[in-house]
């Protein structure tokens, strides 16, 4: 490692492999996010609500592995470093579950749930192991904010990039590979997306470097870095928007395609919405660099917020037939919800500086590991709630919906995201660190010779 945290800008190339981690990572969650539940209803056979409480009854289980592995990530000591190592071990894992997952047993209704449990924590435990030290390591590449935030855009490119392809790209391949047979078609097509997110871990693994570490003779147990968590004021806040801004993102992204197959009655144009969403997000992501150079994150993130929320009460009021005004209210929505993830998770960094500043201790996978729970538990709450409406309303798998359960369809897709969207800027408000807050805190922590605890060192 550079004995000298204050390091050049990041090169490109070092921004482009950290990116390719997360385009790995979204041949999953962006088909978790957009086809998992529609396939657990429609092809594999569950009840829609069956499926949405398996969905949050699993992230009981995350609310355990999610610290357990930043726990463990924070305490590895490789000679690769603490996190990078975790993108080569948990490639065969993240593979296996995801084919898995998509799998049809050929068993009873019964045995089809007990599979689809198993299939969906293994999935989960995986995601975790891999995925988990992947976040933490934009934390310990650099410490200056700028740099970070120009970071995470890079890594959100590449999300939302590998996203789009998913998006517009996971029907056709199941079509395509199943051969007319759909079980099958998910099955190959996760075989493919396995293959090329190895490659892409591979490529992360290989040209990232970890700059920052917790002092040499850092003493904390789990529970104490848990205790910190607790006490940090400024994740406290994060936890709680990435919770309520994912219920925003999953609803919408999930209901989408039942929007478009039962509501708007053109099923073939699944694909192009969530391409187009998916290119907004991109581009909203790419720009976000430049819009924090003229406004704060958090004032910047309450305007986005504010603008999500008047945009989906706007899509409340769109005829089915005006397919033009959808793509474009769609396309508006992505824009704004692009920089929500740069500008967050370049936040959480910010908050790990903050709690070493405060405490002495570093733990930077903990901050991670926990915010990743929090974006899984607002999936899966998100989860629930399209299940039991989508349930109490009547909704019957590839059949004519009645009146209740499409309107119920269109207001998952347009107020009852809009509602969490606007609990969002409220929260935001109480976020403490400005810019100047952070420059007086790195100041501290790594330029002057009266260091806490938790410094910066090769």
């Amino acid at each position: 490692m550079n004995n000298n945290p204050e390091i050049a800008e990041l090169r490109f190339t070092e921004k482009l492999a950290y990116a390719c981690g997360d385009v790995a990572s979204n041949f999953y969650w962006r088909v978790f996010d957009v086809f998992l539940f529609i396939f657990y209803t429609d092809v594999f056979g569950l009840h829609p609500a069956a499926v949405g409480t398996m969905m949050l009854l699993t992230r009981l289980i995350d609310a355990f592995s999610d610290p357990l592995m930043g726990a463990l990530a924070d305490r590895t000591k490789t000679k690769h470093g603490k996190f990078r190592p975790y993108l080569l071990w948990g490639i065969l894992p993240m593979v296996a579950a995801g084919v898995l997952t998509f799998t049809v047993p050929d068993v009873g209704e019964d045995g089809k749930l007990i599979w689809a449990y198993g299939t969906y924590i293994f999935m989960m435990l995986a995601y975790t192991f891999i995925n988990v030290p992947y976040g933490a390591l934009l934390g310990v590449i650099t410490f200056d904010s700028q740099d970070r935030t120009s970071l995470t855009s890079f890594r959100f490119i590449g999300a939302f990039s590998g996203g789009s392809l998913v998006a517009y790209l996971t029907p056709e391949l199941v079509t395509y590979l199943g051969q007319g047979d759909e079980t099958a078609g998910w099955q190959y097509t996760m075989m493919l997306y396995g293959l090329m997110a190895a490659v892409l871990f591979v490529i992360t693994f290989l040209g990232t470097k970890e700059r920052i570490a917790p002092a040499k003779n850092q003493q904390s147990s789990p529970w104490q870095d848990i205790k910190d968590l607790s006490e940090n004021k400024p994740w406290l806040i994060l936890f709680s928007l990435a919770l309520i801004v994912m219920m925003t993102i999953s609803i919408r992204g999930s209901v989408g395609t039942f929007y478009f197959k039962y509501y708007v009655g053109r099923e073939d144009l699944i694909g192009s919405f969530a391409l187009a969403y998916m290119l907004a997000l991109a581009f909203g992501a790419a720009i976000t660099p430049f819009l924090t150079r003229f406004m704060d994150k958090r004032k910047l993130l309450m305007w986005l917020m504010s603008a999500v929320t008047v945009l989906s009460v706007a899509f409340y009021f769109v005829p089915s037939d005006n397919i033009a005004l959808m793509f474009l209210l769609q396309i508006l929505i992505g824009l704004a919800l692009g920089p929500k993830s740069p500008l967050v998770f370049s936040m959480y960094a910010d908050t790990a500086d903050f709690s070493q500043w405060r405490t002495g201790r570093r733990s930077t996978a903990m901050v991670f590991s926990a915010a990743a729970f929090a974006q899984k538990l607002g999936g899966a709450l998100a989860a629930a709630l399209i299940g039991a409406l989508l349930a109490s309303l009547g909704y019957v798998a590839n059949q004519v919906q009645s009146d209740a359960s499409a309107n119920g369809i269109v207001l998952l897709m347009t107020l009852i995201p809009a509602v969490f969207a606007a609990i969002a800027v409220p929260v935001l408000w109480c976020y403490p660190l400005t810019e100047q807050t952070l420059k007086d805190i790195h100041q501290q922590l790594f330029h002057t010779e009266d260091k806490p605890a938790g410094n910066v060192n090769a």
